[in-house]
Order: C-alpha cells, then structure tokens, then sequence
C-alpha cells in the first residue's frame, strides 16, 4: 500500500515539473509526395524548420507552370533525405503571401537559407528535374568539380562549354564557375590540358563553346569579364544566328540576355523569302550579342499574337523591325529593300542612337476629352501635352501589365481632386499601341508631368503612388513653370520686337532702291 501511495505521490510531482504546453504534440506541416503545402498561415513555420526550403510558387493554370510543378515534384523525390526540403505555394489561392513575398510573377522557384525570409536565391527556371538538381548540386560545389579528363570522353552531340584555366583557384575559374551555377541546363567543364589547348589553337583563360567536338565559338577571359558577360556569351551562341519564333524558341527568345531584338516579318512561302533570309542572315552574323535576329513566319496562324502586338498585318510582310524589350519602343526598317547592307545600316543607325522610331497611333475615341481622365493616342498626345496654358499630367501604360492597370484608380481619383482646375489636365495613353518619341525615357508605366510652357519640357514623377504627393507634386512643378513662363513671355515679346525691327528695316531699304 505504501508503495503504491508512493508511486502515485512521484508521479504527480513530475507531472507538475513538465513545462507548459509540453503536452501538446506539434502537428506536422501538410504535405503531397514529400512536398510541404504552404500558406500564409504555415509559412514562416516551415521557414524556421528548414536549414534549406526551395519553394516553387505555382500558377497551376499556366503551362509553364503545369511544366515547372512537374519538374518540382519529381526532383522532390530525388532529394528526400536530403537537406533541402520541398515545399509549394499556390499564388492563385494564397494572393496575400505571394504579395508579400513578391513571388505574384516569376521567377517561380526560390531558396530560402537559414530562415532568411527577405532574400531568397532565385532558381533558373527549370525545363525538368535534373535542371534542379544539378542547380543545387553546382551551388554546393566549387569550379574543381567540373575539372575533366577529356581523354576518356567521346563526342556529345549536346553543347559543351569548356574553360581552358591554368590555375583552377584563379578569379577567371570562379566567374566560370558561376555562370555555370546560373545555367543548369548547359554542360559545363573544366581542364587545363595541353594536348587540348594545342588541338583547338588557343592559349589559356578561354572559353570555347563546343559541339561534337567542333569549335562554336570561343571567348577570352579578362580581368572585367562578370558573370552576364559569360552567360550572355554562351546563351547567344546557343541560339541559331537567326532564330524563328515558334512555341519551342518564344520563352528563349524573350529571356535572352539581349534587350535588342531584329525582327524579320515575312511569308515562308513567298518567292523572296530565300533571298530576303539570306540577306538578314548574313547582316546577323556582325551583330552577335548586339541585337537578337528572330524570324517571324506570316503565315503561322500561332503567330497571331505577335503580329496583333506589333500591328502586323500579313499583307505587310515583308518588313523588319527593331525593338528594345526594356523601353518596347519600336523601330521600322525605312526601306522596301532587304539586301545586307541596307539591314546591317539600320541596326548601326539604332545601336549608335541616330534611327527614328516608328510613330503609331490608335484611333481617337469619340468623346475622348469630355471624360475625368483623358484617354490619349500618339495623334493627340502632343497637342494636349505641349499646350502652353495647360499642365498635363499623363499616365503611361501597358494595358497587359498589372502594375500599370494597379494605378487606372489612382488616376481616376487624382482627375477627381483636380476637376474643378481648369488649367490642369489629367490623361493617360497606350504606351504599347502609340510609338510616340517620349517612350524613349524609360519602362512602363510611367507618370510625366507636362508644364504649362512653350518649351517641350518633361518632367518625370518617382515618387509616392498617393493623390495627397501627386497634387503637392502638380502644384510644385506649376509653381516652378510659372517662373519659366515669364522668362518665356519676355524672350518672346523680345523676339517678335526684334523681328519687327528686322521687317522695317527691310521695308525701308526697299523704299530707298526704289
């Protein structure tokens, strides 16, 4: 009897020394397949819990993202066990956190590291499993493990990207080393091999793109050579001298690391077509990692929407364009020739800054200026915002952009606060389909500011997205315009004095010879 009390009597004490909440079993985070499944709620959790997460924030009803999360799950199964854990954030569902994470767009795959919330390693994007992998596999290693014996290798009919180092620890191994880390889905090596080096004729600190053995391309290593130099180098020389856009090549197409893009809208099936490819071909070959060339076939009906963007009518073929990806302003070839000399002049006259851009204009609305915020085409554009008694505040957009559709309220609001102003007029405009001069001053969308002056002058709004900063910003910059008006008015008053002057002066000495 007294063992059993005394039993009981020690069991009660340790009860009472367990820590509060000691009872209570952590419930696991969800999973599929070894993939944890986050949301706002669990996120930070799993974040604590991992050493590594590569998360990929999925857009389940895109096929990039059906291809991407294919990818994923199947690396998953390859890494259980390993220190990375897998997890998935569906952004269609959990809109707050991929806000809060900025995750809403690309890229979809991310590394977090120790619990650093705020600056994941970004993943290339992905074309299978085994790009994940050897992404990982590359960040955890060093430029020796791609040191190879090329005695022991047969050809691959894959490209190879080679790096003939002398010293493996030297600065050039390690930029190498990171473009490779960059480039998961390009085979990479490393060697310092003599027999080799005589066999292609080159001397160290090279690196040579090669396929079955055969010499695409080489590049020479310099002290200012960075990582984007390198990738830009082997990614260029990957692509066709003149690639045709199609399903396979758009995403390569638009991602590759030259905003610069030539190109050539034509039929396959016309009897120039060989002619005109020649000739566009040929100019190609003198602006590698200048400007991409991209043949876009007419005739494809899934071509559609490149033609709709670029106001391409399939009569209109043959034509080339040029086009800058960052500022989408675009360029015409001003000739109805094609030959190589004649491409090659308009891509040096847009490179060196000299090439006009293409004006377009949509239609104008009916009604157009009787609304709060006016909506404006490349024909109207610069009646309203050069008029001399008026300031326009105008937003630039794209209508295909969520950033720039975020602020269509913001407009309709600041049109509101202002609509008893007479002298201030608020508008916004297509920045995609009117080609005005003023593209030219950076991405989309934009705010510029108009001042009521004769001078055509811009002044370009960064600051907060708020009606209260906008109408502070309107009124600072319509103080500052009244200034320069005056000086504007007196410069005038002295100008049409002195012409006057000038007339009578003239009048009088016709006077006289008569």
């Amino acid at each position: 009897m007294r063992a059993a009390l005394l039993f009981l009597v020690t069991a009660c004490c340790l009860w009472v020394l367990l820590p509060a909440g000691a009872s209570k079993v952590e419930k696991p985070l969800p999973q599929v397949d070894g993939v944890l499944q986050l949301t706002k709620s669990n996120f930070d959790k799993a974040l604590k819990k991992s050493t590594q997460l590569l998360v990929h924030f999925s857009a389940p009803l895109s096929g990039d993202g059906q291809r991407v999360s294919a990818a994923f799950q199947e690396a998953a199964a390859e890494l259980q066990g390993s220190g990375v854990t897998m997890a998935t954030v569906d952004v269609s569902k959990d809109k707050d956190l991929a806000k809060q994470l900025n995750a809403s767009g690309p890229p979809p795959v991310r590394l977090y590291i120790n619990g650093d919330k705020h600056t994941p390693v970004v993943c290339p994007v992905p074309k299978n499993a085994a790009s994940i992998l050897t992404w990982l596999k590359r960040r955890a290693g060093s430029a020796a493990d791609l040191l190879t014996d090329f005695s022991q290798s047969k050809d691959s009919e894959e490209l190879l990207v080679v790096g003939f180092f002398k010293d493996i620890a030297s600065g050039y191994a390690d930029v190498f080393y990171a473009a490779a880390v960059d480039l998961p889905d390009v085979s990479f090596a490393i060697t310092h091999d003599e027999k080799l080096i005589s066999k292609y004729d080159i001397t160290h600190d090279v690196v040579l793109l090669l396929n079955k053995s055969r010499v695409v391309e080489a590049y020479k290593m310099a002290p200012k050579t960075s990582k984007g130099d390198l990738i830009a180098f082997i990614t260029v020389y990957q692509m066709e001298v003149v690639t045709e856009y199609d399903g396979q090549t758009a995403g390569q197409i638009l991602t590759a690391p030259v905003p610069n893009h030539a190109l050539l809208f034509i039929s396959k099936s016309s009897k120039e077509f060989k002619q005109i490819h020649s000739a566009f071909l040929s100019a190609a070959q003198s602006f590698r990692l200048k400007v991409l060339f991209v043949m876009v076939n007419v005739e494809e009906p899934r071509n559609g929407r490149l033609l709709e963007y670029f106001r391409v009518r399939e009569g209109e073929a043959p034509l080339i364009r040029l086009v800058n990806l960052t500022d989408h302003v675009t360029y015409h070839l001003p000739s109805d020739k094609f030959d190589t000399e004649i491409i090659k002049t308009f891509c040096q006259t847009y490179l060196d800054g000299t090439a006009q851009p293409k004006m377009q204009s949509e239609p104008i609305l009916e009604g157009w200026d009787t609304q709060p915020v006016k909506q404006l085409v490349g024909s109207t554009l610069e009646k309203v915002a050069f008029n001399p008694d008026k300031t326009a505040f105008v937003l630039l957009y794209l209508p295909y952009s969520q950033k720039s559709r975020a602020l269509f309220p913001l407009w309709e609001e600041l049109a509101k606060a202002v609509e008893h102003r007479e002298d201030v007029v608020i508008a916004r405009i297509d920045a995609s389909a009117n080609d005005i001069n003023l593209s030219m001053y950076g991405s989309y969308p934009a705010l510029r500011l108009f001042p009521a002056l004769f001078a055509e002058r811009v002044v370009d709004y960064t600051g907060k997205e708020t009606v209260k900063d906008l109408v502070k910003f309107l009124d600072k910059e319509m103080e500052k315009a009244k200034k320069y008006r005056v000086k504007e008015d007196e410069d005038r008053k002295k100008y049409i004095e002195a012409m006057k002057a000038e007339d009578a002066k003239k009048d009088n000495k016709s006077k006289d010879e008569l």
